[in-house]
């Protein structure tokens, strides 16, 4: 403010400019700072994947990630595995609560049918998958923990790509106004992304299509 002054022609030193805006009550808009995370990390795997988006065959790279939908009151939270074989969606989860318990409850999902043993699961390095419980997890099924370099959001291309399909092609066509909305466009869009939209790197085959192709 003192300095303000000067340049608008007041020569007034700054105890002066400091007792008269006491007086009047006047306070300068000052930008709120960031609260600093005091958050440490308990795991944080190297990154495997390294932008190497290509594999071989299933079960053998997979991302994962969260993204936030709004139900035009509150927030709900896509927890979300991808395989990146074939790019299918292999295990979703919705909650309304961003914390560890949904990446376990996706990593729970993804399990329960498949032989994960030796599979690489990347992310970022938000809270949930640096935690020792994500990390217990990974190991009890033999799963291989990759991580992203901070503030590398390329260093997980694939996933952001789905989530950018999934609001284009479904979510920013109609508003959902309640969680069991959201539920229902999310099931049939990874119904339709998995079974009916086909993909120029698959050959023009929508994922479960090109697997089921490889296979046979």
């Amino acid at each position: 403010m003192t300095t303000a002054l000067w340049e608008a022609g007041y020569n007034v030193n700054h105890k002066k400019v400091w007792r008269l805006m006491r007086e009047l009550s006047i306070q300068s808009v000052i930008r709120k700072k960031r609260k600093q995370s005091s958050y440490t990390p308990s795991v944080v795997y190297p990154n495997r994947l390294k932008r190497q988006f290509h594999a071989t065959a299933p079960q053998q790279k997979m991302v994962t990630d969260i993204t936030y939908i709004s139900d035009g009151t509150n927030f709900h939270y896509l927890s979300v595995i991808q395989d990146l074989f074939n790019n299918e969606i292999v295990a979703w989860q919705l909650s309304d609560r961003n914390d560890v318990q949904l990446v376990l409850d996706t990593v729970t999902q993804w399990t329960r049918k498949r032989d994960v043993s030796g599979a690489v699961l990347h992310s970022d390095q938000g809270f949930q998958y640096t935690s020792q419980a994500y990390n217990t997890r990974l190991e009890a099924f033999g799963v291989k923990g990759s991580h992203s370099r901070k503030a590398t959001c390329l260093d997980n291309a694939c996933i952001e790509s789905f989530f950018s399909h999934l609001r284009t092609e479904k979510l920013y066509l109609k508003q959902c106004n309640s969680e069991r909305e959201i539920h229902q466009a999310i099931e049939e869009y990874i119904y339709f992304y998995n079974y009916q939209r086909f993909q120029a790197k698959l050959k023009q085959r929508a994922p479960i299509e090109y697997r089921h192709a490889l296979a046979a």
